[in-house]
């Protein structure tokens, strides 16, 4: 009896290690409608996929080493060619030195001091542009350049009208639809005020369109820069793809072409043991990250 005993008790021990003392994750990952996901079920998935709209808080460092990890895994499962990554936090206007840099050409000094990066560009994206660059995947900035959405939201998208043809190369094709309805862009009328879908709405309406030429940007070269079997990993704040409008609305517009979409959205809650109610259905599926984590600005 003893000896069995002591056999079960060897055969359990390299299980009871495992078992933590108290569970503080960083993170938890659930699908749409809260239900605990997998994360090797999520990147299969993912893996199927024509785009994969990874929406970030952009000072979570959670949210950066998640995207890296999501790329390296995607990088292995899609094959050599197979994976494309794209990035709002580059501006069309800079994609030449976008494209240099992926390719080697073009040392890091030389690209930061060129490309605008972001403020926290060494600590939260650096690393994921050097391991696309080691594994020669291509980069691409899919932004409209800031100066454009700034006119949009001072004088409407008319103020592009007159703008030459070089220019208007670097945004999404005129004239541009939006949808005041999406969810996204109802918030922000909520938020700045005014009826955006009425004539005139004022400053809601111009600032709606800006962000409506952001969203339609990116979902341009998106689309441009998506090959045959490739998967493009596109990183943005989360405001540009929850609610599956935003981004997803313009990529979906063109029903000639229709695109498997997956997204992700980082979201902040005080408890990581279900998803709150107003996180549910944000997004394919949800990274609830602690409220209290540590921020990189």
């Amino acid at each position: 009896m003893l000896t069995r005993l002591a056999c079960y008790c060897l055969l359990f021990l390299p299980l009871l290690a495992f078992v933590p003392a108290g569970d503080r994750p960083a993170y938890r990952l659930f699908t749409a409608q809260g239900q605990v996901a997998d994360y090797d079920q999520m990147l299969a998935q993912l893996a199927q996929a024509d785009v994969v709209l990874f929406g970030e808080q952009h000072n979570d460092p959670m949210a950066h080493w998640l995207e890296l990890q999501v790329a390296k895994d995607l990088a292995k499962a899609k094959g050599p060619g197979q994976l494309v990554l794209g990035m709002e936090m580059f501006e069309r206007d800079v994609q030449p030195l976008v494209a240099q840099y992926a390719a080697g050409t073009l040392p890091d000094s030389a690209f930061e001091r060129q490309s605008r990066p972001w403020p926290n560009y060494a600590t939260d994206y650096r690393p994921l542009l050097q391991f696309a660059r080691e594994e020669k995947i291509a980069i691409v900035g899919t932004n409209a350049p800031r100066r454009y959405a700034q006119q949009v939201a001072r004088g409407s998208l008319a103020a592009l009208d007159k703008l030459p043809a070089a220019e208007k190369a670097y945004f999404t094709p005129l004239p541009l639809k939006v949808d005041y309805d999406l969810p996204g862009y109802k918030k922000m009328t909520a938020m700045f005020g005014g009826d955006a879908s009425a004539h005139g709405g004022g400053g809601a309406r111009n600032i709606i369109q800006a962000q409506a030429l952001k969203d339609a940007t990116m979902a341009t070269y998106i689309r441009r820069s998506l090959g045959p079997g490739q998967t493009l990993l596109h990183l943005n704040g989360s405001y540009h793809s929850d609610n599956h409008d935003g981004i997803v609305a313009y990529l979906r517009a063109d029903s000639k072409k229709p695109l498997r979409i997956q997204t992700l959205s980082v979201v902040t809650q005080s408890q990581l043991q279900q998803v709150d109610k107003e996180n549910v259905a944000l997004a394919d599926y949800l990274i609830v990250v602690p409220d209290d984590m540590t921020k990189t600005y």
